[in-house]
């Protein structure tokens, strides 16, 4: 029987049975390998190199939203390294929620990747509005109004997406090392200028706690700074998203988002130093294309400038592309283990889960469209993102504690102390998100009270137990039950 019901259910029809439904809702396997996992890893990511972190200055000038960075830098490595361990035990397309059912429980399961979907829902529809403002200041096809290339990128690149997992990360590969190899020359022209002394020009606070030159905004500004930090590294926890499509998952995911995780760290801190000694903090901290601001300090049109604008572009789409495959894909894993609505998962003839990325696009374009604020709602996403890396992090500590024995083809170096770091950075950070956006944060709790309600009334009771996800839960209750006996 499919369903593990909590409450007396009538019995399931012919088309439910496990065989049946399975087959309507599978993915394409073997599509990608290390190198595209890799890229798929930088290509959540590499957008955030070009905006958006800048911010973080206006928080805690270079000196805190160096800290942070940092931080963050050390908080995403640890939970790379555990989300790692769990990729090799459970590879499924699940992911994060699929760690979070292992280790604690449907709700547990359902908190998480409804975290994520957030994250992976809302930044795809903040990125489309990025395009669009860099596609209408660069004077692209005579448009002056962005809302057409919302919907151009969302109809394009889910287009894309429904063609073939294979094809769409390899598109996403190209463009992500168009991106990373206009950094490298961005940094290379941008040291040719750097000026130390730019890194700490913002005028300092002084009624503020521990305030220098260095930490213009005290020691509180580092805090604040947390959620900017994170934007050099947002989204890399996703690679694990591509286990079903992945050629030998349990070595290819722990290979793939570690060289990922080294590739991100190198450039945050080449983008960082370079473009704000470059450009100077005071003038980067309220830039809406902090880059081109460095290597154009007076506003003139530069060579370099007009190669980072284009790149940026290039960036922005990687992003949008990737993040957009990654919200598919937890929607297609929560609907096939009737979490969520279960026609969500239902697969084309190519393989691809159709509604799954229909339906998030639809909702994408339509909040960007609506909306038009780019910025609230990456800050909507960054919350999710927090909530999900603190419970995904306990998830590694669970597993460790609760299941000693089981089988970890890679094992997180640093074990359960790893872990609890990157739990504790992920409890500090999704503190700070309400330092900077308490709208936004609230507004994020909103949306994850009325889906708890949903699983609450609803869907907990209706759970499809042939789901990947919940047969390894229930096969780990029945290794329990036997080790008790």
């Amino acid at each position: 029987m499919p369903e593990r019901t909590e409450t007396p259910t009538a019995p399931p029809s012919a088309s439910d049975r496990p065989a049946d439904y399975l087959e309507k809702r599978t993915l394409r396997r073997g599509s990608a390998g290390p190198l595209l996992l890799t890229g798929l890893g930088v290509a959540y990511v590499v957008s955030g190199d070009f905006s958006g972190w800048n911010f973080g200055l206006a928080h805690g000038g270079f000196g805190g939203l160096a800290v942070a960075a940092a931080l963050m830098g050390l908080m995403y490595t640890c939970m790379v390294f555990a989300l790692a361990e769990m990729a090799s035990i459970l590879p499924t397309a699940g992911g994060g929620y699929g760690f979070a059912r292992r280790a604690l429980g449907p709700w547990g399961g359902f908190l998480t990747g409804t975290a994520i979907l957030i994250e992976y829902v809302l930044a795809p529809a903040a990125i489309s509005l990025f395009i669009g403002d860099y596609v209408e200041s660069l004077g692209l096809f005579g448009l002056t109004s962005s809302w057409p290339v919302y919907l151009a990128c969302f109809v394009v690149f889910i287009g894309i997406h429904l063609w073939g997992v294979g094809e769409a990360l390899k598109f996403s590969f190209v463009v992500t090392g168009i991106a990373v190899a206009a950094l490298l020359v961005f940094a290379a022209g941008a040291f040719t200028d750097f000026d130390a002394g730019r890194l700490h020009d913002i005028p300092v606070d002084t009624g503020a706690l521990g305030a220098s030159s260095w930490l213009p905004f005290g020691l509180l500004g580092i805090w604040a700074s947390f959620p900017f930090g994170m934007w050099f590294f947002l989204g890399v926890e996703g690679v694990p998203l591509a286990a079903e499509e992945t050629k030998d998952p349990v070595r290819s995911l722990p290979r793939a988002m570690a060289t990922s995780m080294g590739i991100l760290l190198v450039l945050a801190l080449l983008t960082f130093l370079a473009s704000t000694g470059a450009g100077g903090a005071d003038a980067l901290k309220d830039a809406g294309n902090p880059l081109v601001a460095a290597v154009q300090p007076d506003g003139r049109p530069t060579v370099l400038g007009r190669i980072v604008n284009y790149a940026g572009l290039a960036g922005l789409v990687a992003s949008f592309f990737s993040l957009i495959y990654a919200g598919s894909r937890q929607l297609f894993a929560l609907s096939r283990a009737g979490y969520l609505p279960r026609f969500l998962s239902l697969t084309s003839r190519r393989k691809a889960p159709w509604l799954g990325l229909v339906v998030p696009g639809a909702l994408g374009f339509g909040l960007a469209a609506a909306s038009g604020d780019g910025a609230r709602m990456l800050n909507v996403a960054v919350f999710g993102a927090t909530v999900s890396y603190a419970l995904m992090s306990l998830s590694h500590i669970v597993l460790r504690r609760r299941e000693p024995g089981l089988e970890r083809p890679y094992r997180t170096p640093g074990g359960v102390a790893t872990s609890a770091l990157a739990f504790v950075l992920a409890c500090a950070a999704l503190v700070a998100t309400f330092l900077v956006d308490v709208t936004a944060a609230l507004v994020a709790l909103g949306v994850y009270a009325v889906a708890a309600v949903y699983f609450a009334c609803w869907s907990r009771h209706r759970l499809v137990a042939g789901a990947p996800e919940e047969e390894f839960a229930a096969l780990a209750a029945a290794e329990a039950e036997l080790n008790r006996d």
